[in-house]
């Protein structure tokens, strides 16, 4: 039974995809619920996977194809509970059949092939039936066969389109030396118009502050252990910083809002993104509601979306909306930089590697774990003064962390 394959529903917020690699190749055996393609949007990139056993008869949509939401990509035929056999043998002690034959047996004819299934197959990719070596009974030809000698003489299948080897045109310079020309996949190409509309649509301008933050380290050396114990969960640095956003955001509303046209939207919640790199690009899955999140359901949160974005299974939901972003720049070591808004946000924190450094602690100089905090934000929404006092007033939380408790 052929059943037509369509590529998955988009939401509204997607206007079409692109097929990024077909996992399974036409007559490759595939079992019911494995991927058989990939297709990538500006957003993520989702699945399509085996409605059932049974093997992919015709790609009508190769790789690098442009797809609209639930159109018909493929012909998959399901498999049957009677299944030909790619062998056949004769059973023990039976003598073997003895066929007297009038007329000779001509090799193109019909007497060679077993069964629709394998008609099917031939007409299907324009094969004649002596092109193919039967292993059958009486020189049969099964459909095993004619996929087999399908697979000999395709030629050989590109690489994924997520790979660098896909659709890349390579030239050779008088010297010797090689160039390769890859096409940009299509989440990074969306992530690259976007942060140019950035740069051109809104004044952005960058403060920066740093933090010590020996109590955390203090906190974490002490109480980790039995966080983890609790929770399920370590410990991390990111949780402290997003509540710290959190009570931050609360007490300048402003910097929580975001520009529509020409009015300002004031959001009565904190959704706060967490800025993950993955091989694909940069991703932002959002923490809703973070407001009404202690710090170990946050830290799960973390650890959730940092699985999934590992493993190419974060969702549209997964990264819609948001009113805050803070980016980790500090775990490629990154010690200081000037992070990019995410619109239609007002502005975005920046964290940075933590590094030991001497500093004037009570008129002495110490050494202490510092982090340089950026804060990037639109001129157009929040002044000079709002943005320093909202990065000061994070830089206090996470400086006297037993405030987040309090809730002061």
């Amino acid at each position: 039974m052929t059943t037509e394959i369509k590529s998955p529903t988009f939401p509204e917020s997607v206007a079409d995809g692109t097929i990024a690699n077909w996992v399974k190749q036409e007559g490759e055996p595939v079992k019911q619920d494995e991927v058989i393609a990939e297709i990538e949007t500006d957003k993520v990139v989702l699945e399509v996977v085996a409605p059932f056993d049974g093997t992919i008869v015709k790609i009508l949509k190769p790789a690098g194809e442009v797809v609209q939401s639930a159109e018909l990509i493929a012909q998959f035929e399901q498999q049957t509970a009677q299944q030909e056999p790619v062998n056949e043998t004769k059973e023990p002690n039976k003598p073997a059949e003895v066929t007297v034959e009038s007329t000779p047996v001509s090799s193109s004819s019909d007497a060679k092939e077993n069964g629709p299934a394998t008609k099917k197959l031939l007409k299907e990719h324009n094969l004649k039936a002596e092109e193919v070596s039967g292993s059958g009974k009486d020189g049969r030809i099964t459909k095993a066969d004619v996929v087999n000698h399908l697979e000999d003489t395709a030629p050989p299948s590109p690489a994924p389109a997520t790979q660098s080897t896909q659709a890349a045109a390579k030239t050779s310079a008088p010297s010797g030396r090689h160039e390769e020309r890859v096409p940009m996949s299509r989440l990074r190409s969306t992530i690259a118009k976007r942060l140019l509309a950035v740069k051109q649509e809104t004044a952005m301008l960058t403060t920066f502050n740093e933090v010590n933050l020996q109590p955390i380290k203090d906190l974490r050396a002490k109480f980790g252990k039995d966080f983890e114990a609790e929770h399920g969960v370590k410990l991390g640095f990111m949780g402290f910083f997003v509540l710290a956003a959190v009570h931050a955001l609360k007490k300048f509303p402003v910097v929580n809002a975001s520009i529509d046209g020409s009015d300002i939207v004031y959001h009565g919640y904190q959704d706060v993104g967490v800025a993950v790199s993955t091989d694909r690009g940069l991703v932002v899955p959002v923490i809703r509601d973070a407001d009404n999140l202690g710090l170990a359901d946050v830290e799960k949160s973390i650890l959730d979306y940092s699985i999934k974005a590992k493993d190419g299974k974060l969702s549209m939901a997964d990264m819609e909306g948001g009113t805050f972003t803070i980016s980790n720049g500090g775990v490629f070591g990154s010690l200081l930089s000037t992070p990019i808004l995410n619109a239609p946000q007002t502005a975005i924190l920046g964290m940075h590697t933590i590094q030991d450094r001497p500093i004037a602690l009570n008129g002495e100089v110490v050494i202490r774990p510092m982090m340089y905090l950026a804060m990037s934000y639109d001129h157009r929404l929040l002044d000079g003064k709002e943005a320093v006092a909202f990065l000061i007033a994070i830089k206090d939380q996470l400086e006297s962390p037993e405030k987040l408790l309090l809730n002061i």
